[in-house]
C-alpha cells in the first residue's frame, strides 16, 4: 500500500513510502498524478485546494491553505498554516462513550506495599532536595550498587537535578511537589533524601509534606550537619538495602496499573498508527478498571474540544478549559505565539500543523471519559482517564508523569529518542524503519499496523508486552541506565 486516506472526509492522504513525481495513485475513481516527490508521512492534495481552503485530516480542519494547492502536490509547512488564534470560547456538550469491552480477569506480578499502593519496580532511589549535592548522591548510588551488585533489588539510581534554591513562588513549589512525588512514588521500595542545609527547600519543612512514611524505607541526610557525607549516607543506604531486598513481587490485578501516554505526534504516521494503538490499550486498561494519564497540553491544542465534551460531567469540563486555557496564558504572558508547536523534526516527519499534531496527540487516550484533571505536581486520586497539566517538552513532560503516579511511561515516537524517565519509559515507533534503524531505543514497533497487521491484533500483543514490562521485564532505557528527570521552571533564578 502506497498511500492513506484516514477518513472519508479527508481532502489529502498520507504518503506511506517515499513516492516520485510522476507517479500515478487511485483512491475510488479519482486518479491522482503526483507533481512532486512526496517523502513517506507527508500529505497529498486528492483536489484542488484554493488559498484560504481547510485543508481536512483525521476528518478535521488542520489549517488553510496560504497558496492555491494543485491536486497532487505536497501539502506541508510551506503551503498550509494554522487556524488557531488567541483564547476560545467553549460550550459543553457531552458525547455518550460506550466501550463494550470484555473485563479479562488478568494479573501482573508487582510489589505490594504496606500503605496499599503497588510498585512495578522495586529500586532504591536517592534524592537531593538540591542540586548542590548531586555529586555526592551519584557516588554514593555507584558505591551501593558495587557493594550489592543490585542483588534483590531492581536498580539503584541517584537522580540529580539543578534546583532547590534560589527558587521562588510557583518554581520553589513545583520542584517541592515533584520531589515529594519522587518519594511516595511505589517503584521506589526505599529513598534516601540528601540535602545541604542552607537551601531554600529544607529537609523539615519537605518532610511535612510527605506526610506519614515509613522512617524504615526513606530516610533522611543534611550533609552540612554530618561530619562525613559518605560514610553517613551508605549507613543509611545499607539500613534501607537491608528492607528493601527482601521485598518479592506478587500476582497483582491489572486494574491496579497507572499509564502515563507520551508524545503528541512526531511524525505523519503518529496519528495512523502508534497513537490510536495507544488510544485502543488506554480504553482496555479503563475497562479493567485501571488508570491513563495523558499530557503535553500545548499538543491538545485544536483538539481540545475533544476532550472537553468526553468530561464525565460538567466540573470535569470546566477544570479541562481551565486547564487549557492556563497554558494559554502561560504562552501570552511571555510574549510568545501560542500555536507554534510543531518542531523542525516534526516538519520533517510530515506534521503541518499544530492542529495536526494535536488530532494525532489525542487519539493515545482512546474515546475513554474524561474523569479527572491534574495540575502540575499532583498526584493520581481517581480511576479511568486523567488529564495532566505538563508542557510538551518530553523530558518534563515524562517526569510530570511519573510524578503523578504512573508506573509507566509509553512514550510514542516517529523520530526515535534514547531518554527515559524515573520509572520504565517505553518507546514505541510510529514505523518500521525507525524500529529496524534503532533496536537499541524502541521497544515495540506499531508500524505494522499500515503493513499487514490489524490493530486489534497489534494490541493483542502490547497488552502482553505492557503487563510483562509491569511484571519486571526492562526496556532499553532501563537496560542502558538512561533515567533523568526535569522539573518544569517558570518563573526567575535568584
Amino acid at each position: 500500500m502506497k498511500f492513506l486516506q484516514i477518513n472519508p472526509a479527508d481532502n489529502v492522504i498520507v504518503a506511506l513510502k517515499d513516492l516520485k513525481a510522476g507517479e500515478t495513485i487511485n483512491l475510488d475513481d479519482n486518479t491522482i498524478e503526483l507533481l512532486s516527490d512526496i517523502p513517506m508521512g507527508h500529505k497529498i492534495a486528492l483536489d484542488n485546494i484554493d488559498t484560504k481552503s481547510n485543508v481536512i485530516k483525521y476528518g478535521y480542519p488542520i489549517g488553510h491553505a496560504v497558496s492555491d494547492i494543485a491536486k497532487g502536490d505536497w501539502v506541508n509547512e510551506n503551503n498550509i498554516k494554522t487556524n488557531l488564534d488567541g483564547l476560545l470560547d467553549y460550550e459543553y456538550q457531552p458525547h455518550s462513550v460506550d466501550l463494550d469491552i470484555a473485563y479479562q480477569n488478568r494479573t501482573f506480578k508487582g510489589y505490594k506495599r504496606a500503605n496499599g499502593t503497588v510498585g512495578v519496580r522495586n529500586e532504591i532511589w536517592i534524592i537531593p532536595t538540591v542540586g548542590c549535592v548531586n555529586g555526592t548522591i551519584q557516588s554514593l548510588a555507584e558505591e551501593l550498587r558495587a557493594k550489592t551488585q543490585l542483588q534483590g533489588v531492581d536498580a539503584i539510581v541517584a537522580y540529580p537535578h539543578n534546583f532547590g534554591c534560589s527558587q521562588l513562588g510557583d518554581d520553589h513549589e513545583n520542584t517541592r511537589k515533584i520531589l515529594r512525588d519522587m518519594v511516595l512514588h511505589p517503584n521506589a521500595g526505599g529513598v534516601l533524601v540528601v540535602g545541604l542545609g542552607c537551601e531554600n527547600n529544607q529537609i523539615g519543612a519537605f518532610k511535612e509534606m510527605l506526610g506519614d512514611i515509613d522512617p524504615a524505607r526513606v530516610k533522611f541526610m543534611e550533609t552540612q550537619r554530618v561530619e562525613d557525607e559518605y560514610e553517613t549516607g551508605m549507613e543509611l543506604l545499607n539500613e534501607i538495602y537491608e528492607v528493601v531486598s527482601k521485598d518479592v513481587r506478587e500476582d497483582v490485578p491489572v486494574s491496579e496499573l497507572k499509564i502515563g501516554l507520551k508524545c503528541g505526534g512526531s511524525d505523519g504516521f503518529s496519528g495512523i498508527t502508534a497513537n490510536p494503538l495507544l488510544g485502543v490499550f488506554s480504553d482496555f486498561l479503563i475497562a479493567q478498571g485501571g488508570t491513563t494519564v495523558l499530557t503535553e497540553v500545548p499538543e491538545m491544542f485544536g483538539a481540545e474540544t475533544i476532550l472537553m465534551n468526553r468530561c464525565v460531567d460538567r466540573t470535569m469540563f470546566d477544570k479541562t478549559v481551565f486547564l487549557i486555557n492556563d497554558f494559554k496564558d502561560y504562552f501570552i504572558r511571555n510574549n510568545q505565539p501560542v500555536y507554534e508547536n510543531p518542531s523542525p523534526g516534526n516538519k520533517a516527519g510530515g506534521i503541518s500543523t499544530l492542529e495536526e499534531k494535536s488530532l494525532g496527540c489525542t487519539q493515545k487516550c482512546g474515546k475513554s471519559l474524561v474523569r479527572d484533571v491534574l495540575m502540575y505536581g499532583d498526584r493520581i486520586k481517581t480511576k479511568g482517564l486523567n488529564l495532566l497539566s505538563a508542557p510538551g517538552n518530553d523530558l518534563v513532560a515524562a517526569t510530570a508523569l511519573a510524578a503523578s503516579g504512573c508506573h509507566i511511561v509509553l512514550f510514542t515516537t516517529g523520530r526515535g529518542t534514547p531518554f527515559g524517565s524515573f520509572v520504565p519509559t517505553m518507546k514505541i515507533s510510529t514505523n518500521t524503519p525507525l524500529y529496524n534503524r534503532k533496536s537499541n531505543w524502541i521497544d515495540f514497533n506499531a508500524g505494522t499496523i499500515v503493513e499487514n497487521e490489524s490493530i486489534e491484533d497489534v494490541n493483542e500483543r502490547f497488552i502482553d508486552y505492557v503487563i510483562a514490562v509491569a511484571s519486571g521485564e526492562k526496556v532499553n532505557n532501563e537496560k542502558k541506565n538512561y533515567r533523568e528527570i526535569s522539573i518544569f521552571k517558570t518563573g526567575v533564578t535568584l
